[in-house]
């Protein structure tokens, strides 16, 4: 079985590095490490941290020495924790930073001139083994799993976010856009949503970006079992995000062909379309392979926009991208409740410029630690779930959609529902779902038929055809 490889471990020898003055030799960062680790084993991590930058090796043979670059000597002097207790879980009403989340933090604040330009590091993402190296630790992830886990969890993948979608849909959306300079509040992203209306004096393309956020979270929760780390899925989001926001629409849902730059970092993205392409697809399939859905979550939250893939909104589809596993597991989804856009990019920048998750990762646990208590808190409001309606949740919407976008009077959809239970449900329980689904049906209004991917138009339309039928009823019986 292969050894775990945890991030923790190259830090440990970066901070002893550190803290030799004129850098070390291969035995004296050895003796100093509080790990014990076989001397061919740490020849290896030191030259993989040559090969990525991190260090620097000078001389030859018994005279070589590793030191860390100018640029990054003070890194890994943060006093207090040690590397190993950066990753300890912690929950707090305020984000709390690891030293070596500080350090980076200090680093990527410092003015622009001082910070040495880098590109993109493909060894970064090449070095990067499935369920072999982990950015979070065995710790953290449990500390998150038991968070966000559903005690009452017995449903299809989905269906927590389901019956917390409405908060969420403008939760995510505002957050999100939020971090993206974003102006609308918390309020108008509601009014937008639910009503449609836009705040006057507001620029429109801050109405699109939130609705397009809309667009994209109705694609994953709505469709759980049908995205995934995958091309259709990652450059449908970025189709959705993007809408009427590029000023080349055929840019919409494709990788970029351009060069870009990104404002107040030092780090240029690759240039090279065939090499884009090809860190795209390692990108996808590395996160499809990785088997912890947390672990999944803040891989993609590095590496897509580490790569930036498309011309623009490349941090967007990363957050989106990160409830993907959340979702499909039926987790509490990530919707970055109380992050500070600072705080956001600077762990950004930390990945940018140093290849470096640490402060990233402070935001990612925090951030998840805060929407699982704002979720609870919904749930528990919402009140104990039906086993039953989140069972058969999916094929109960799907009757309900068929029967109104068909125009069905009372006869047809009570055809339609003996039919869907007699050939989708087991015997026990059919007569329940034809009487859950004729209860939706019979409950229908203009203020819950989003919940069923229905338009104003079709409700009403349909609405009139079941209003006739009464009424003949009505007639007959008298």
């Amino acid at each position: 079985m292969p050894k775990i490889i945890l991030q923790a471990e190259f830090d440990s020898i970066l901070q002893v590095i550190a803290e030799l003055s004129d850098g070390g030799s291969l035995e004296e960062i050895r003796s100093a490490l509080k790990v014990s680790l076989p001397r061919r084993t740490l020849q290896r991590r030191l030259h993989h941290l040559v090969q990525q930058s991190r260090v620097v090796l000078e001389g030859r043979g018994r005279a070589s020495r590793y030191r860390l670059p100018l640029a990054q000597a003070n890194i890994y002097l943060a006093p207090g924790l040690s590397a190993a207790q950066t990753q300890q879980p912690r929950t707090s009403n305020s984000l709390v930073v690891s030293p070596g989340g500080e350090a980076i933090r200090q680093a990527v604040r410092a003015p622009v001139q001082s910070r040495q330009p880098t590109g993109y590091n493909r060894a970064f993402l090449d070095e990067y083994r499935p369920n072999v190296v982990f950015y979070l630790s065995p710790e953290t992830r449990q500390h998150l799993r038991e968070l966000g886990r559903l005690p009452h969890d017995r449903g299809l993948g989905g269906t927590y976010t389901g019956n917390i979608f409405k908060r969420l849909l403008i939760d995510l959306s505002w957050n999100s856009s939020r971090l993206e300079g974003n102006t609308y509040s918390l309020l108008e992203t509601a009014r937008l949503i639910e009503l449609g209306e836009a705040t006057e004096g507001k620029d429109a393309r801050e109405a699109q970006m939130i609705l397009n956020h809309k667009a994209a979270i109705e694609l994953l929760v709505q469709q759980p079992g049908g995205v995934g780390f995958n091309r259709y899925t990652i450059l449908g989001l970025h189709a959705l995000l993007s809408d009427n926001l590029l000023s080349d629409p055929q840019a919409c849902g494709r990788l970029r062909s351009i060069a870009v730059a990104i404002g107040g970092t030092v780090y240029h993205p690759l240039e090279v379309p065939q090499l884009i392409d090809e860190c795209f697809q390692q990108v996808l399939d590395t996160a499809a392979a990785i088997s912890d859905p947390f672990e999944q979550a803040f891989f993609v939250m590095v590496h897509l926009p580490y790569l930036q893939p498309f011309e623009d909104v490349n941090k967007r589809v990363s957050r989106l991208s990160a409830n993907l596993p959340l979702v499909r597991h039926n987790l509490c989804p990530l919707s970055f409740v109380d992050v500070s856009q600072r705080a956001y990019i600077d762990g950004t920048l930390g990945v940018y410029e140093l290849n470096r998750t640490e402060l990233l990762r402070d935001v990612f646990v925090w951030a998840y630690e805060r929407s699982c208590a704002r979720y609870s808190a919904v749930s528990r409001s919402l009140g104990e779930p039906d086993a039953f309606r989140l069972r058969y949740r999916v094929l109960v919407s799907k009757t309900v959609f068929e029967i109104v976008s068909a125009c069905m009077d009372k006869k047809a959809a009570a055809i339609l529902i003996r039919q869907q239970a007699t050939q989708d449900v087991p015997t026990g329980d059919q007569t329940r779902f034809v009487e859950v689904v004729e209860t939706e049906v019979m409950s229908l209004h203009e203020g819950n038929i989003a919940r069923y991917q229905l338009g104003p138009s079709e409700f009403e339309k349909w609405h009139a055809v079941w209003n006739r039928s009464s009424q003949a009823d009505e007639i007959r019986t008298d």
